[in-house]
Parts: structure tokens; C-alpha cells; sequence
């Protein structure tokens, strides 16, 4: 019997190949990081979490605002440290301390995770150093009855 963990990793792996695409969050068709965590959300709880209003590309440049890690924590509840994380939680990333977190993924385990690729697919990536010094936060997704 798998864990649940091990179960959103499984989700997630299904998801690979799937091309990029903006706002997209369909397997198979297309999605991007928000789709992604969006199409695996659905897959355990059957429905999105919430509406996802339009999003430009620069979005997280342009709101003033940390937008994903406010939806993370309305989502996930509270971030648990990066020592604690456990396949099949949510990364986030921020590509710089003074901008807001604007990529996602799925850890895989503990040197991989697997996230949607801008201008490429879904893809297994290796949590190198320069990957792990951006993550902004872990995230579990939440057990519903």
C-alpha cells in the first residue's frame, strides 16, 4: 500500500511530458506550475481548490504582492522546514530574496523534484544547489476526510 506521499509522486510522475503551457492544467494538454499543483489537487480531492483568476507571465513581477505563498498557506496551512519536507510536498521557489516565490513543484524524493518547465514540459529535475537556495517554501498538501 502506498503512503500518501507516495501517491501524489506517482500523480505527479503521470503528469511528465505534458507540455508547457501557460494557465493550462489539464494532463496530457498542457499546464505550467500552478496547473500542475492544480491538476494533482484534483486528482486526490476531485475538484480545484479554488478559482484561479487570469495571470500574465509576469505576474509575480507586477502585483506588489506574494501571491503563491498566500494561496500556499490558505491551501497547505503552514510551511514546514526544509528539513522536515517528505516526497510529495509542495516546493516553492523565488528567484531572488526581495521578489515573490513564482515557480512550484513536487519534491520526488530527496535530490529530485518534478515541476512544469517553461517552453518545455513537465519534467523530473535534480534539486542541485541552485534550485534548493530558491525554494521559498515546503508545503503538505492537507489531509481532507
Amino acid at each position: 500500500m502506498r503512503t500518501r506521499g507516495e501517491r501524489i509522486v506517482a500523480i505527479a510522475e503521470g503528469w511528465v511530458g505534458t507540455p508547457y503551457r501557460h494557465q493550462g492544467a489539464l494532463k496530457g494538454v498542457g499546464c505550467d506550475c500552478i496547473g500542475l499543483i492544480r491538476g494533482i489537487w484534483r486528482e486526490l480531492y476531485g475538484d480545484d481548490p479554488e478559482p484561479v483568476p487570469a495571470y500574465a507571465p509576469d505576474w509575480a513581477e507586477r502585483s506588489g504582492e506574494d501571491r503563491l505563498m498566500d494561496a500556499a498557506l490558505r491551501l497547505f496551512g503552514p510551511a514546514v522546514r526544509m528539513s522536515e519536507a517528505e516526497p510529495g510536498d509542495v516546493l516553492l521557489f523565488r528567484w531572488r530574496q526581495d521578489c515573490a516565490a513564482k515557480h512550484a513543484g513536487v519534491l520526488a524524493g530527496p535530490q529530485h523534484f518534478i515541476h512544469a518547465y517553461e517552453q518545455s514540459a513537465v519534467t523530473r529535475s535534480a534539486l542541485v544547489p541552485s534550485w534548493r537556495r530558491r525554494v521559498a517554501g515546503v508545503y503538505r498538501f492537507p489531509i481532507m476526510a
